[in-house]
């Protein structure tokens, strides 16, 4: 029996191989020489299977080599590679035993170039970095309510239509600028750091939109140019950057103000949806109005209180009136008491006084005498008394609001019920009760004039109350 010998040292020996040892046993032999390389190269024929599997050639000039990229390691590819890709891999080198095929088992994808300029990336990411230009202390913040709104794109990139038909969707109130840059290609970068310097001075929008659609890394390397960074911080607006898709990353969207993972998502952030400015408008309505309704009804309160305060000013005067018409009674009945009982003394002592002593006659007649003059007196007193009190009743008559009101004059009451008598007291706006001789009115302040004697411009139109 023709033994199979599995090792590269028995290749050289006496005993003949099977095809099938000889494969495995070169396998071995190129999975030890070749543990892990990287090699770059050309796709062709890619073909993904069925079970999610990549066959592919990589090739250059001279030579190809066959490819295999299982399903569970292409997941982890971050683009979607395609035939004439220029393309890095980390793979294995071994030999398909069924076919006898050399082949490569690939670990990892990137495009070619990657590596470098990533690294590119990392020290521009971590330079600008360390200046502070990414800090978030001085970050702009966006317009509550942007009136005009621009964009800094390629004419002809499918991000601007997404975003005029966002924002033309979302925010009609607000007016589109389009500030047209190439945005891939040689000089691309000092391009948009241009254009957003000429955006800031120019001042007509109040946020700036910098989009691009997705691509590969080379693509988007405009986005990655110090220029643009450094333009985007010495903008006097707000920039919001929405470059590529949401896995895409620049140095751009570090600088930015705001960092938006889509354009479209660029669009949504820098306005508010005009239905939602509706429904709050509609609210704060709502509470406007109730807020007004309430005020009102305390008002009316207030002025119902003041109404019926004043509804009878002459009440206080006619309890004090007949006070005075009391005590005029009592005053006009006890100098007559007094009177008639000193005629009736007087009468008793001058029959006393004639019965006893001869000289009545005259002592009675100097009696009836000082009785007259006592009697004169009590006249004079009675008429000064009634002079007094009809000087009181003359003076109350003035006091009388009615009487006042009478002649043309008004009561002027605020809403806490005092009444008004400065006013400088008084504001523009405020509410005031009238109350004429006959009914009463509620009245607007439209101007205040402190001093007495400044006339109203009769020409002037008074706006009535709103």
């Amino acid at each position: 029996m023709t033994s199979e010998i599995v090792s590269a040292d028995g290749l050289a020996g006496r005993d003949v191989l099977s095809v099938s040892a000889l494969n495995r046993a070169v396998a071995g032999t190129l999975a030890r020489g070749f543990p892990s390389i990287r090699v770059r190269g050309e796709i062709g024929n890619l073909t993904r299977a069925a079970s999610g599997h990549w066959y592919f050639t990589l090739k250059d000039d001279a030579a190809q080599v066959r490819c295999v990229m299982f399903r569970s390691r292409n997941a982890l590819v971050a683009f979607a590679p395609r035939e004439g890709d220029e393309v890095e891999l980390r793979a294995s080198v071994g030999l398909y035993e069924a076919r006898g095929e050399f082949q490569l088992s690939v670990d990892a994808m990137q495009r070619a170039g990657l590596g470098r300029l990533f690294e590119e990336f990392m020290r521009l990411k971590q330079r600008l970095a360390a200046e502070g230009l990414f800090e978030e202390a001085i970050k702009r913040p966006l317009p509550a309510l942007p009136r005009a709104i621009g964009i800094v794109t390629s004419l002809q990139a499918a991000a601007l239509r997404d975003v005029v038909t966002t924002l033309s969707r979302r925010a009609p109130y607000a007016r589109l600028i389009v500030y047209p840059v190439p945005v891939q290609g040689e000089g691309a970068g000092a391009r948009i750091a241009s254009m957003l310097a000429a955006a800031s001075t120019r001042a007509e929008v109040d946020v700036l939109l910098l989009v691009r659609g997705g691509g590969s890394l080379e693509d988007l390397w405009a986005f990655n140019d110090e220029a643009v960074a450094r333009a985007i911080r010495a903008s006097t607006l707000p920039v919001v950057v929405g470059v590529g898709h949401e896995s895409d990353i620049t140095i751009a969207d570090f600088a930015a103000d705001l960092r938006a993972p889509t354009p479209t998502a660029a669009a949504e952030l820098a306005a508010p949806a005009g239905e939602l400015l509706l429904e709050g408008i509609a609210a704060v309505m709502v509470r406007l109005q109730r807020c007004a309704q309430r005020h009102l009804q305390s008002a009316q309160q207030r002025l119902d209180y003041a109404l019926r305060v004043l509804q009878r000013p002459r009440a206080p005067l006619t309890g004090l009136q007949a006070r005075i018409d009391h005590l005029r009674m009592r005053l006009r009945s006890q100098a007559r008491f007094r009177v008639g009982h000193g005629e009736s003394v007087l009468g008793q002592l001058s029959v006393r006084l004639a019965a006893r002593r001869p000289d009545a006659a005259a002592a009675v007649a100097s009696l009836a005498t000082r009785v007259a003059r006592l009697r004169a007196a009590a006249d004079r007193s009675l008429a000064d008394c009634a002079g007094r009190v009809q000087q009181a009743r003359q003076g109350l008559s003035h006091l009388d609001p009615s009487a006042v009101l009478q002649r043309g004059y008004a009561i002027a009451v605020d809403a806490r019920g005092s009444v008004v008598s400065d006013a400088s007291s008084l504001a523009p706006g405020a509410l005031l009760s009238l109350r004429f001789a006959r009914g009463a009115a509620v009245a607007h302040v439209d101007r205040v004039l402190p001093d007495a004697g400044e006339d109203i411009d009769s020409d002037e139109p008074v706006q009535p109350p709103g």
